[in-house]
């Protein structure tokens, strides 16, 4: 690959904002320059900030089931996906893959199967503009999640899975009541289907998930997978993190929880959805809130995939005394150091050449092009 410059932009690093330019060698930056540079790729005064890293998006699986009983050609949701990940201004992204049947999917497995299966095909044929991880999102009171789980871990593109339970009255709807306006909404459901769904979700809970949690964490120990924990609400819930060994917490849903995480180390994951909306969509602490606590260490575009780079630009215009470079490291630095990836995540010498040219139009910001090891993605 020749030798690229990147001249005229306003280069978002680490700390600070320079106006200069940036040399990349083989999909590797090689120099950073202040100052005006005269040849190049000329980037009219617009912004060039590190390619972002997503570890949580559910946004395949809705590319894949776009409606309720609809199944998507699992490559072509991929690619669809994919452009919209890229386009996004998303170089690295941990797809999320719910595992473990419940009364909703009964066949989850062949689902997420074949979702895997089309990421690492792809993935190995390199027709896919950002680099796609997997993120297991283990359901605990599934009967079949430990099954489901050892189908698809003992593979390198699984770097990272979460322990979850969406039980009724558990971690994220702590009220029955929101947990019944939420499901009756998102799934077009009566009143007594929804009361089925509660007593089945219930009976599974007390069944299956504390057992369900000690293997994975074990197995996830022995693989030396990262962990994450979901939805924390207390501090039990926490402390129940801390000890197995969990290295994020995903979405923690009061200030309380938030606060055990920040001060046990857990990097604390929040949706950018939450940030750009200015509140939880199911009622839970605000991840603005969180920010100005100086409790908020990654976001996720969740089910948004552009929220992450419009959340990213607009919480300095919402916290005071947060600058750029600082916002910005929730959706390149920090989550990329907190998946293991040393690599990316920072426009310094030496890291990978995932950069994104922002041009910010009428206060939002705007993806003109998209690089990955140095080639144009987008």
């Amino acid at each position: 690959m020749s030798e690229q410059v990147f001249r005229n932009a306003r280069v978002v690093l680490a700390d600070e904002v320079v106006e200069g330019s940036v040399v990349i060698n083989d999909g590797i930056i090689t120099a950073i320059d202040a100052g005006p540079a005269l040849a190049g790729e000329d980037f009219d005064g617009d912004f060039l900030i590190p390619g972002l890293v997503e570890l949580h998006t559910d946004h395949l699986e809705t590319h894949y089931r776009p409606r309720p009983g609809v199944f998507w050609d699992p490559v072509s949701a991929l690619h669809a996906h994919d452009v919209q990940i890229a386009g996004s201004g998303i170089t690295t992204v941990f797809d999320a893959i719910r595992i473990g049947s419940d009364v909703d999917m009964p066949e989850m497995r062949q689902h997420a199967g074949q979702l895997v299966a089309a990421v690492r095909d792809a993935q190995a044929k390199g027709w896919m503009r950002a680099d796609h991880l997997i993120h297991l999102r283990c359901e605990l009171p599934s009967a079949d999640v430990i099954e489901h789980f050892e189908s698809f871990v003992d593979h390198p593109t699984t770097r990272l899975i979460s322990l979850m339970d969406h039980t009724p009255g558990q971690r994220q709807f702590t009220s029955l009541e929101t947990y019944k306006l939420f499901y009756k909404r998102q799934l077009g459901v009566t009143e007594d289907e929804v009361e089925r769904y509660l007593a089945a979700a219930l009976a599974q809970h007390e069944q299956f998930s504390g057992p369900n949690r000690r293997y994975l964490v074990q197995r996830a120990r022995a693989l030396n997978l990262s962990m994450a924990s979901h939805d924390d609400a207390t501090l039990a819930h926490v402390e129940e993190g801390v000890a197995d060994g969990v290295a994020i917490s995903e979405f923690p849903t009061t200030l309380e929880a938030a606060s055990a995480a920040h001060d046990a180390g857990l990097a604390i994951l929040m949706g950018a959805p939450n940030v750009v909306r200015g509140r939880s969509h199911s009622g839970n602490i605000s991840a603005t809130d969180l920010v100005k606590a100086g409790l908020l260490d990654i976001l996720s575009s969740d089910y948004v995939p552009f929220a992450l780079l419009q959340a990213a630009f607009v919480l300095p215009q919402r916290v005071d005394g947060l600058a750029l470079p600082q916002a910005l490291a929730t959706v390149t630095r920090n989550p990329a150091n907190a998946a293991g990836l040393d690599d990316r995540g920072e426009i310094a010498i030496g890291k990978r050449a995932d950069m994104v040219r922002v041009q910010v139009m009428d206060d939002r910001p705007i993806v003109r092009s998209v690089w990955r090891e140095g080639i144009r993605v987008s």
